[in-house]
């Protein structure tokens, strides 16, 4: 891989990891990634991953930026309040990182697109707010054979884990979850709270996970469930087993 001086400066704290070096960079470079959800989980995600050099990087919201986003949602700024998100949002990430393709979709995910959406991507990054979504990237994922890094966020406490069946015994997402829980019976984060900072944590894990999937590094989270607890400054690993019963696992 050539980089040009710039390149060599900016990314020099990633070349001088031996785990790393020009080979991942290159694999950094080269990837394309899609977060859904550019919210208190997509801002960090996106922020790292656009740091990071990541060649292309699509963002999936059809929200506009309201004023309580910004007690978490980092990529925004008050004047933004009333903007589209992922136009704001594009425009902060180009303006960390000119190098990098940012691609904003202000959809909405739904049955109709998600294959379109995710299938122009090689690794997906979920950071949705609701149980619908989730179950549509982990089954739209599963049956592309795409790779999904999740994240999720509640009041003080996070849960990240990567779903990849397609690549060994690894569960998806329904295995964790197996249906979409009775409606009104989980309290979405407006009803019952999260700490900006909680959010910021699980984010900026999920970006991790997915340069370690993109650049062949370290050991992932097939497999496994993490869970933070920022109350008591705990984090937890949890193995998950796939469901043999899994429709999904194919």
């Amino acid at each position: 891989m050539t980089l040009n001086d710039e390149e060599l400066e900016r990314y020099a704290r990633h070349l001088a990891l031996r785990e790393v070096g020009g080979p991942g960079q290159a694999k950094i470079r080269n990837a394309r990634v899609l977060v859904i959800g550019a919210g208190g989980l997509g801002s960090p995600m996106a922020l790292y991953l656009a740091a990071a050099g990541v060649g292309t990087l699509g963002l999936v919201d059809d929200d506009a930026v309201s004023l309580s986003n910004l007690q978490r949602q980092i990529l925004f700024k008050t004047g933004d309040v009333g903007r589209s998100k992922t136009e704001a949002a594009a425009e902060a990430l180009q303006a960390l990182n000119p190098g990098v393709t940012v691609v904003p979709h202000p959809v909405r995910l739904t049955a109709e697109n998600a294959k379109e959406l995710i299938g122009a991507y090689d690794i997906i990054a979920d950071g949705s707010d609701n149980f619908e979504t989730r179950f549509l990237v982990n089954d739209t994922c599963s049956a592309l054979k795409k790779t999904l890094v999740f994240a999720a966020v509640t009041e003080f406490e996070g849960q990240l884990a990567t779903f990849k069946p397609h690549a060994g015994n690894y569960p998806c997402y329904r295995c964790l979850n197996p249906a979409l829980p009775p409606p009104g019976t989980i309290p979405n984060c407006s009803e019952i709270g999260v700490l900006g900072a909680a959010a910021g944590v699980m984010g900026s894990l999920a970006a991790l996970e997915v340069l370690k999937e993109v650049a062949g590094i370290g050991e992932g989270l097939a497999g496994k469930l993490l869970v933070y607890e920022a109350l008591t400054a705990r984090f937890r690993t949890i193995i998950l087993n796939p469901d043999p019963a899994c429709p999904h696992l194919g």
